[in-house]
C-alpha cells in the first residue's frame, strides 16, 4: 500500500516537467539563426517591435527613391536622344541649303559657258568667243568673291612657304634671291586662310662664272718652280 501512495506523486511530477518542456520547445525557433518570435499572454503572437517596423519603413523609403531616380534617368535619357536626334537634323538640313546655294549661284555660269560655246560654233573671227571666256571669267570671279574668296598677289614679292609652293628655282639676275618671278597656278584664301598656294618660280643668286682657279684651289699660295 505505501508502495502506491509513493508512486503517484512521482507520475504527477513527471507530467508537469512533460508540459513544461513541451511549452519550451513551442515558444523555440525551428531555425537557431531566426529570432525568438514573442507570444502574448494567450499564447498569439506579439505585435513587431518598433526597430524592425522603422527598418522596413525604411527599405520602403529607399525602394521608392530609387523608382524615382530612374524614373527621372530615364526621362533625361530620352530628352538628350531627342536633343541629339533634333541637332542632327538641322545640321543636315543646314547642309543641305548651303549646298543649294551654292549650286543655284554656278547656274548663272553655266549659262555665259552655254552662250560661249553657241559663239564659237557660229564661226567668225573668234572674238564672240573671247568676250564669251572673258564674261564667264568675271562671272567666276564674282562667284568666289561672294563666297569670300580671294586671289592672292604672288610675283614679285618674297617666297613664303605659308603662301607659296614652289616647283621650281631659277637664276636670276633682275630679282633678289628668293622672290616669287612667276605662278604656275593663282593662290587663294578664304578670309585668313589659305584656300590652295599658289604654285611658283622663285629666283635664287646666279652661280659663279667659270671654274675655280688652281690657285683659288691651292688656297693662292702656290710657288712657281725655276
Amino acid at each position: 500500500m505505501s508502495k502506491h501512495k509513493d508512486e503517484k506523486p512521482r507520475h504527477e511530477h513527471s507530467a508537469a516537467e512533460w508540459s513544461l518542456g513541451h511549452e519550451e520547445r513551442k515558444s523555440a525557433p525551428d531555425d537557431p539563426g531566426q529570432s525568438a518570435v514573442e507570444l502574448s499572454p494567450d499564447g498569439s503572437i506579439a505585435p513587431q517591435s518598433s526597430e524592425l517596423a522603422a527598418l522596413r519603413e525604411q527599405i520602403a523609403n529607399k525602394d521608392k527613391e530609387i523608382a524615382e531616380l530612374k524614373d527621372k534617368y530615364l526621362r533625361a535619357l530620352a530628352d538628350t536622344e531627342n536633343t541629339r536626334k533634333r541637332m542632327r537634323q538641322q545640321s543636315e538640313e543646314s547642309v543641305r541649303l548651303q549646298r543649294e546655294n551654292l549650286l543655284r549661284d554656278l547656274l548663272p555660269i553655266t549659262d555665259n559657258l552655254e552662250r560661249a560655246v553657241d559663239a564659237a560654233r557660229g564661226g567668225g573671227n573668234g572674238k564672240p568667243i573671247v568676250e564669251g571666256v572673258e564674261m564667264v571669267l568675271r562671272s567666276l570671279h564674282d562667284f568666289l568673291r561672294a563666297h569670300g574668296v580671294t586671289p592672292q598677289e604672288s610675283v614679285g614679292r618674297p617666297f613664303d612657304p605659308q603662301f607659296h609652293e614652289a616647283v621650281d628655282h631659277v637664276e636670276s639676275l633682275e630679282h633678289p634671291p628668293n622672290t616669287v618671278i612667276s605662278e604656275f597656278h593663282r593662290g587663294y584664301q578664304v578670309g585668313e586662310r589659305v584656300l590652295r598656294p599658289a604654285r611658283v618660280t622663285v629666283a635664287k643668286a646666279p652661280a659663279r662664272d667659270g671654274p675655280p682657279r688652281k690657285n683659288d684651289e691651292d688656297g693662292g699660295g702656290g710657288v712657281e718652280n725655276n
